[in-house]
């Protein structure tokens, strides 16, 4: 069974707006088109609900409702438990309060492994704990390849160390890293995982249980939806940390660690997200399935889909001898997030005749500045940096190499 790519790009309205019409988008790593049951959701919010929830009068009954529903469904499809499911505004926030909450878990010279791979903004609250008494220890990429080895992290490990922080997939490299695999070194040293999984999710919503991570994070902007951030917490984990809320919410899970107060009315349509995959699944699927089945299911045709349209661009990448590919050429393991570097020209002379193209595409470090600094790559000017997703359509990967043909 293949992808209906007619009936997913049928769901987002961007694909109709005349104004885009003729553009192909290739910046989806910064911030992925809405789905139009997202985009439903938050504007009826708006115009029925937007007022204080929770309270029995009948449209601050439905607001509350309506967040509920996506801390439950959201929970659903990443096969956890709705209580370990937080809303913050942004991903770099979300890390920031943790980095926060956390700290006084540890002691003075207790380590922290952070990975270079990672977005900046995504890493920087972990590394800044290095000036309140931890030590901050670097897992480096390799030079060549962009790539996390995990006996460099082996290395590492002390019998002080509390936490190794990484990214599922960098926003640069593209490469999904072995996220089951280093959450089980990690606890076999008796630390915590922490995954940055805002490169990764776009690409399908991952199984948390299977992954083993303790905490795990990524951007719903991303992800068809609004401008927040979600973090998984195991429930036994934020019982340690510190109350980052008013002093009245010490205990109460869904509060401690979102110290800013909800956005109603984005929480209350994050759910939409799940009208979206849950219109997928019945469009493609006849069978019942549990949300989380859906969510497998969903992702093998995601995938499938992606690698062919991810192949077709390597391909072409492949065969040129004027443009180096920063990461593997490969497409196994690899997410459709391809950055690259002309050999003849600059990234400006490039990438202005792409835009000539109607190519939507994006330039500089995206504040992955250190797998840059890492591997050498002169920032800036950066890289220039080709990210699709599965409502991509093949026509669209032909427009991008026509494009690169000229460009290069």
């Amino acid at each position: 069974m293949k992808l209906d790519i007619p009936f997913i790009r049928a769901q987002f309205p961007a694909f109709a707006e005349p104004t885009l019409q003729g553009w192909a988008f290739f910046e989806n790593a910064g911030g992925s088109y809405p789905c139009t049951q997202f985009i439903d959701k938050l504007t009826d919010f708006y115009m029925k609900n937007k007022v204080q929830p929770y309270y029995p009068y009948p449209a601050s009954n439905k607001a509350g409702e309506m967040m509920d529903a996506s801390y439950q469904r959201m929970a659903e499809y990443l096969n956890v438990d709705a209580e370990e499911i937080h809303f913050g505004p942004s991903t770099t926030q979300n890390v920031y309060v943790l980095a926060n909450a956390m700290r006084p878990m540890w002691k003075d010279g207790d380590e922290i492994i952070v990975s270079c791979q990672d977005h900046e903004a995504n890493a920087g609250a972990w590394r800044r704990l290095a000036d309140r008494g931890m030590k901050v220890v670097e897992w480096h990429v390799e030079k060549e390849t962009g790539l996390l080895r995990l006996e460099d992290l082996d290395r590492l490990f002390t019998n002080r160390t509390k936490m190794v922080a990484f990214p599922h997939c960098s926003n640069v490299i593209g490469y999904f890293n072995p996220v089951t695999q280093i959450s089980e070194r990690v606890h076999t040293h008796g630390a915590l995982c922490v995954v940055d999984g805002v490169a990764s999710v776009p690409h399908g919503f991952p199984d948390l249980k299977t992954l083993g991570a303790d905490i795990y994070l990524f951007s719903l902007y991303k992800t068809f939806g609004p401008h927040l951030g979600l973090m998984y917490v195991k429930k036994t984990l934020i019982e340690k940390m510190e109350n980052q809320s008013h002093f009245f919410k010490e205990g109460i899970t869904r509060s401690m660690i979102t110290p800013a107060g909800p956005d109603h009315a984005q929480i209350g349509s994050v759910s939409g997200i799940l009208d979206y995959f849950d219109a997928v699944y019945e469009h493609h699927f006849e069978e019942p399935a549990l949300p989380s089945q859906r969510n497998r299911a969903i992702n093998k045709l995601i995938h499938a889909h992606e690698q062919l349209l991810l192949e077709r661009l390597l391909a072409f990448l492949r065969s040129r001898d004027d443009v180096r590919v920063v990461g593997p050429t490969s497409a196994s393991r690899r997410a459709p997030t391809v950055s690259i570097i002309p050999h003849n020209k600059s990234i400006e002379e490039v990438y202005a005749t792409l835009t000539q193209h109607k190519l939507m595409l994006g330039t500089g470090d995206f504040y992955a500045v250190r797998p840059l600094m890492d591997m050498g790559i002169p920032n800036p000017p950066g890289v220039l940096r080709i990210s699709f997703l599965h409502y991509t359509s093949m026509e669209e990967i032909d427009q991008l190499i026509a494009g690169l043909k000229d460009a290069l």
